[in-house]
């Protein structure tokens, strides 16, 4: 990949996605404006974990059958125990009073984004054929700062039916070393010369 490619990926704007990146951007300013982003950041990691690994938060989050009320008080409650900051205990507040509990996944990603693009972040999804060791991520995760010129975060994945190699994403860009797609490739070639 050329320097000026790099260079490209790193550059390109983020575009947030509809009503969950309204909500990060609002909340993003905000936690700029009150000098606390990366305490924001670091609890709506938190919410996120606790989205994740809770079926009861889950189903709080996104049950139209659990009234407005019991869903205030039970977020209200949630974040008191947690102990998260004031800015996102309101910010959450805002959210369950505008109806948009089941968009907090959403914006948690949106926020999560944007802060990553506001800190000259860059992240690569990766998906191999089989689980990368510390030691192979660490040599990729090299790699790919080479040739980006900044820290990437590197997401991986795993997909069995690659045979070998693996597919990196970072921004729009994808580059494809799969053997499944160079097999795919080859067969493609044989069939036009055969």
């Amino acid at each position: 990949m050329s320097s000026e490619k790099a260079t490209n990926i790193v550059s390109e704007n983020i575009s947030l996605i509809g009503l969950a990146g309204r909500y990060a951007v609002a909340l993003f300013e905000l936690a700029v404006e009150e000098n606390n982003l990366d305490c924001v950041g670091d609890d709506l990691n938190s919410l996120d974990e606790l989205l994740e690994n809770s079926t009861e938060l889950q189903m709080l989050t996104t049950s139209p059958v659990i009234s407005r009320k019991n869903k205030a008080a039970a977020i209200a409650a949630m974040m008191k125990a947690a102990n998260f900051s004031k800015t996102v205990e309101n910010f959450i507040g805002v959210v369950t009073a505008n109806h948009r509990l089941d968009q907090l996944g959403n914006i948690i990603n949106e926020f999560n984004r944007y802060l990553a693009h506001h800190r000259g972040e860059v992240k690569a999804s990766v998906v191999t054929a089989y689980k990368l060791d510390k030691k192979q991520l660490d040599a990729l995760s090299i790699k790919l700062k080479s040739m980006v010129g900044s820290d990437v975060s590197v997401e991986t994945d795993v997909d069995e039916e690659l045979l070998g190699g693996m597919v990196v994403r970072i921004g729009s860009r994808m580059i494809d070393s799969s053997l499944k797609t160079k097999l795919a490739n080859l067969e493609a070639t044989m069939k036009e010369v055969g």
